[in-house]
């Protein structure tokens, strides 16, 4: 007899996390980088990257993001929450850059309640889970 499908080693969709870590404690760090695989894992997605900010007055590792979810077959982004987008203006931009790129944005919790709602893309779409 065959094993079932959910017995045989299938990939998922290709995802890249985004972690903003500046101030951050080691712990903490640890923490979230464990949410994300840990929301992959359960999600059947591949976390083929993770792309970490320690430093608030550079945007290299939100460069990479974009440039990765240029890669055919890319699927999208997973953050913990909307905040690791950085300060509103910040984080409006990369949204809309994020957007630009067609990807979709999963976040590990947040909601489109409260001060983050315009944090939303106007255009595709935004996968969120509460965990």
């Amino acid at each position: 007899m065959e094993p079932l499908t959910e017995q045989r080693k299938v990939s998922g969709p290709i995802v890249y996390g985004f972690l903003r870590l500046a101030g951050h404690s080691p712990a903490r760090q640890q923490a979230l980088t464990a949410t994300v695989i840990e929301y992959c894992r359960t999600h059947e997605l591949t976390l083929a990257g993770l792309f970490t900010e320690r430093c608030a007055s550079t945007a290299a590792a939100f460069t990479g993001l974009l440039q990765a979810l240029q890669v055919p077959g890319s699927y999208g982004a997973v953050l913990p929450a909307p905040s690791h987008l950085g300060p509103k203006k910040i984080a409006l931009e990369r949204m809309r850059r994020l957007d630009a790129t067609g990807a979709r944005l999963l976040l590990v919790r947040g909601t489109r309640q409260g001060p983050r709602a315009g944090l939303q893309p106007e255009r595709g779409p935004v996968l969120e889970a509460e965990s």
